[in-house]
C-alpha cells in the first residue's frame, strides 16, 4: 500500500521527473539520453529521500510473462542501486508505458502506481500523476485509455510472439507528440490539467499538482493557496522538480558528461 505520509528527512528533497521516453527516436540518442539520466540520478543520490518518476519513463514498454523489453539495463541498474540504498521511488504508468506491472516491483522494489497520488509531506499536500486523462474532453484518448487498461486486451497483446508485439508498439510510438513539437492541437490550445487542478482544488485542498505528460515546462498558480506543475520532458530538455520541505523548485540538469 502506498503510504499516505513521507516524512522528509533533515536535509534530504524529494524529486519529480517525467517523460523520459526511452527508445526513441532512435538507439544512439536514447542511450545518450538513459546515461544522462543515470547521471542525473547519480547526481541526486545523496540529497534524495524518495524519486517521483511520473510516466512515459518509457516510450512503449511491455511485460510479458517472462520477457521484458530488451534494453534501458543501465537505468534500471542505477533504479536498484537507489532503491538498495533506501531511496523511496514511485514509478506512474504512462500513457506510453501504462503496461507495467511486478517487474519493477519485484526485481527492484520499486512502487507502481497507475493513476495519481496524493500524499503529505509535513505541512504540505500533494497530488501527483502522469496527466494523461484527466480533465474535461479528450474523450476519444479516455476510451482508447480504457481498452488498453482492459485485461482481455493485455491477455491478447500477450499472447503475440514478442517480435510482433514490440514491432507494432514501436509502429505506434511513432505517433507520439514527442516527435511533433511545433503541432498546434487543440490540448495546446486549453490547458485540460490546469482546469483539473482547479476541480480538484475546489473539492479539496492540496499545496502542490505535479505532473508530466504535456512535455511543456508549466507552473501555474490554482487559486490564492495552491500551484499547478508540469514537469517538461528529456528528449529535448532535461527538466525536473525538488521539494525542500517547504516549496517546490523547478530546475535543469545539465553536465558534461
Amino acid at each position: 500500500m502506498l503510504p499516505t505520509e513521507i516524512h522528509l528527512e533533515k536535509g534530504k528533497k524529494i524529486f519529480f521527473a517525467s517523460d523520459f521516453h526511452l527508445g526513441v527516436p532512435d538507439y544512439k540518442e536514447s542511450l545518450a539520453r538513459e546515461k544522462k539520466i543515470v547521471r542525473w540520478l547519480e547526481d541526486i543520490k545523496q540529497e534524495a529521500h524518495a524519486v517521483f518518476l511520473l510516466g512515459d519513463v518509457f516510450d512503449f514498454w511491455f511485460e510479458y510473462k517472462k520477457v521484458i523489453p530488451k534494453g534501458f539495463i543501465r537505468l534500471q541498474g542505477k533504479l536498484a542501486e537507489l532503491s538498495d540504498s533506501g531511496i523511496s521511488i514511485f514509478m506512474f504508468h504512462g500513457n506510453h508505458d501504462m503496461w507495467m506491472f511486478d517487474y519493477f516491483k519485484n526485481e527492484l522494489n520499486i512502487e507502481i502506481v497507475p493513476g495519481t497520488y496524493t500524499f503529505s509531506s509535513g505541512k504540505k499536500i500533494f497530488h501527483v500523476g502522469h496527466g494523461d486523462g484527466l480533465g474535461p474532453g479528450d474523450y476519444s484518448y479516455k476510451l482508447l485509455k480504457k481498452i488498453f487498461n482492459n485485461k482481455i486486451c493485455q491477455f491478447l497483446f500477450g499472447v503475440l510472439p514478442p517480435v510482433l508485439g514490440m514491432g507494432l508498439a514501436h509502429w505506434w510510438s511513432k505517433k507520439s507528440r514527442i516527435y511533433n513539437d511545433n503541432e498546434t492541437s487543440k490540448e495546446d490550445k486549453v490547458e485540460m490539467l490546469h482546469d483539473y487542478c482547479l476541480t480538484k482544488e475546489s473539492v479539496s485542498h492540496h499545496d502542490f499538482y505535479i505532473f508530466g505528460h504535456r512535455h511543456k515546462i508549466i507552473q501555474k498558480q490554482i487559486g490564492a493557496n495552491s500551484t499547478y506543475f508540469n514537469l517538461g520532458e528529456w528528449v529535448n530538455n532535461s527538466t525536473y522538480a525538488t521539494f525542500d520541505g517547504e516549496k517546490v523548485t523547478l530546475h535543469t540538469f545539465t553536465d558534461q558528461g
